[in-house]
């Protein structure tokens, strides 16, 4: 396993604060590489495409797998500027996802109002026999700062 490389958060980073004041879906970015490149960037669409499955790492892995033409990202990293929720963690275990690398985590979503499940990653790997390495706390004050322009540039809709 590779060490976290910050250029694909920042891509993650980028892509979230570039849709923040189209409020199609929250401050939320995701990355998805492999051997060094980018496969997919995302952001949430939920309000955007009135689809609640939106989440940014669901669009990243659609994205990802329409690219290489296979539903399995064996050897891909995801990074999240939050914590995934159960939806997308699922979601990467299904895609054979190696990793997961956030900033944020669940209670920062619940703080700006999000309706998060306070299920953790480290839990659902543990309870689902899962074998994706995870890595917490990465860029986590740069994925904050997400939050921050988020809610000081929008109407704070949040769902």
């Amino acid at each position: 396993m590779t060490k976290p490389d910050a250029k694909f958060m920042l891509a993650a980073i980028s892509d979230a604060k570039a849709h923040l004041s189209d409020e199609g879906g929250g401050p939320f970015g995701a990355c998805i590489e492999k051997d060094g490149n980018i496969l997919a960037i995302a952001h949430n669409t939920v309000l955007e495409n009135t689809d609640p499955t939106c989440h940014a790492e669901v669009n990243a892995i659609r994205i990802a797998a329409k690219k290489i033409g296979n539903h399995d990202l064996s050897g891909c990293t995801i990074y999240s500027t939050t914590e995934p929720c159960p939806m997308c963690f699922s979601a990467i275990h299904w895609a054979n996802i190696e990793h997961i690398v956030y900033g944020t985590n669940i209670s920062d979503a619940q703080d700006l109002g999000f309706n998060e499940l306070t299920v953790s990653n480290q839990l659902m790997k543990s309870e689902g026999g899962s074998k994706v390495v995870i890595t917490a706390d990465f860029m986590r004050d740069e994925c904050l700062d997400l939050f921050k322009a988020w809610k000081e540039n929008t109407s704070g809709i949040v769902y």
